[in-house]
């Protein structure tokens, strides 16, 4: 049976590793270089191999080294990460969640202030996508994305349906006076082929070849049509500040259903207590802007 492994003598060799140097791992630990050194010799001679080679300068690791160095930042690395989670007297669990761009700056960033006044001892990690996401591959415990919540191994939640509507810079908008001036425009396009040929029929046109830019974010793509590169084709509910500041116009009242918002989780994942928080505080006030924006209809 292995020997008991002092952990100690585990970190003293992890940080001398790191540093190559006994004496700046001295300093890190906060302990002295004669310590330092006397733990790394004790782990060798429990382990039974060499695992510095001592340089008149430093230090250089040995294979058997090497081998065991990354297992134990890793180790070390994990057991930090967990120890600060409990820092001032409190569990707090961290949940990381992608966000498709769109929706984390036009719905979700406005609201955060809210989540965390009402749970204070859940970290939230946002990463923001294009749509394309892998929840397993990339250690997510939630993502946000836009389409009909039909995502293989996942279950979801509907959050918000999203029609898109033509939007332009208030300039151009003046020179549209029906749905076929459009035809005179530049027309960005997302990579989504069949958006613009849905709101044609929703406006009773007949279709016309496209060539202007493609994008694979929304959030780009009207940013591009604010500074007047041509006309996008967006959800304005995501792009309301923008409305009603200005920067942006919607010049006609068509909308075309192409699907909505929803978070999603892995079907193989149990929801941890700050999962089930977050799914119920996010879905709250999704349905809270849905009563509002029908008390107003």
């Amino acid at each position: 049976m292995r020997p008991h492994l002092p952990l100690n003598a585990l970190r003293a060799f992890e940080s001398s590793a790191r540093h190559l140097s006994f004496t700046r791992a001295a300093h890190e630990l906060n302990v002295t270089q004669a310590a330092v050194s006397q733990q790394v010799r004790m782990l060798e001679d429990r382990l039974g191999c060499v695992l510095f080679k001592r340089l008149p300068r430093g230090l250089g690791i040995t294979d058997e080294g090497r081998a065991l160095l990354p297992v134990l930042s890793d180790a070390f690395n994990r057991i930090e990460t967990v120890l600060k989670q409990f820092e001032g007297g409190h569990f707090h669990e961290v949940l990381t969640i992608g966000v498709v761009g769109t929706f984390a700056i036009g719905w979700l960033m406005p609201r955060l202030k809210r989540f965390r006044q009402t749970h204070p001892f859940v970290e939230l990690r946002l990463l923001t996508h294009n749509n394309m996401v892998d929840l397993a591959a990339e250690g997510l415990e939630f993502a946000v994305r836009f389409g009909d919540g039909t995502w293989p191994g996942t279950r979801s939640t509907f959050l918000l349906d999203a029609p898109l509507a033509v939007l332009c810079a208030p300039d151009i908008a003046e020179r549209l006076a029906t749905p076929a001036d459009l035809v005179r425009e530049t027309l960005l396009r997302s990579y989504r082929a069949d958006e613009w040929l849905r709101w044609f029929a929703a406006a009773g046109l007949d279709p016309w070849p496209l060539s202007g830019p493609v994008f694979d974010s929304s959030r780009l793509m009207v940013e591009a049509a604010m500074q007047g590169a041509g006309i996008a084709l967006a959800p304005p509910r995501m792009f309301a500040r923008e409305l009603q500041t200005g920067l942006l116009a919607q010049p006609f009242d068509i909308k075309v259903e192409t699907g909505g918002y929803w978070l999603i989780w892995l079907k193989s994942r149990p929801l941890s207590p700050a999962m089930q928080l977050f799914r119920d505080w996010i879905a709250g006030e999704a349905a809270q802007e849905h009563a509002r924006l029908s008390s107003d209809a």
